[in-house]
């Protein structure tokens, strides 16, 4: 499994390399986005904000935003797989979306650790191959305007997005953040539109948390007086 996911999302390095060139980066800035950051939603997120015309800083804290989930993927991968501190460092580089799904649904604590090292080393060599390989074909196309290029990032963006809209509240916030931005464009500089709404995310993700009803001890299923009733 892990080597099949490998060759499938190292594909996407094709993509992103060719867009980060459409959007103004130079090879080596492709290269160097692909093998320090290696997070494919933040990096689409980077060059996104730099197509169309924000500021470096705002592109980084795009792409900081998005990549606050594999912080989370690295708790959880610390606790299941307890590797010895000289290999947190650099297992941390490869602790991303597939290689936590790969590792969380084997069984065994070997086939666990089989699994996230197969898959994050996979993606990891593949994403960076294919980056060079998209990046050097990006320098051969010329205008990006005239392939299409020059929208593709938001494209590519939306076709990460759309596979985890599979119920109501993911759509409607999507739908909200989305009407949230077309807002803030014509009245912000480019690249802060997605800063604002992924800072209204947050807070809708702190106030639901804090208002969500406490489970009870019974893990949250009725109580027996409510049964009755």
């Amino acid at each position: 499994m892990g080597l099949s996911i490998s060759i499938a999302t190292g594909l996407y390095g094709i993509s992103f390399g060719a867009l980060s060139i459409a959007a103004g980066l130079n090879l080596w800035q492709t290269v160097a986005l692909s093998a320090l950051m290696f997070t494919g939603g933040s990096q689409f997120a980077f060059i996104g904000v730099i197509s169309g015309g924000g500021a470096g800083s705002a592109a980084f804290s795009a792409a900081s935003l998005l990549g606050v989930r594999n912080a989370v993927y690295g708790m959880q991968i610390k606790q299941t797989l307890r590797p010895h501190g000289r290999y947190v460092p650099w297992m941390a580089q490869v602790t991303i979306d597939e290689s936590t799904a790969v590792s969380l649904g084997q069984a065994g604590i070997g086939e666990k650790r089989r699994g996230f090292f197969t898959a994050g080393i996979g993606v990891y060599v593949l994403w960076n191959l294919f980056t060079i390989i998209g990046a050097l074909l990006g320098e051969r196309m010329g205008d990006p305007a005239a392939w299409g290029l020059d929208g593709a990032a938001v494209a590519a963006f939306i076709g990460l997005l759309w596979p985890r809209l599979t119920s109501m509240q993911p759509a409607l916030i999507a739908v909200a953040a989305a009407i949230l931005t077309a807002l803030a464009v014509p009245v912000s500089a480019p690249g802060l539109p997605i800063l604002i709404t992924a800072v209204a995310a947050a807070l809708y993700a702190v106030f639901s948390v804090r208002t969500k009803p406490a489970a009870t001890e019974h893990g949250g299923l009725r109580s027996v007086d409510e049964e009755q009733a």
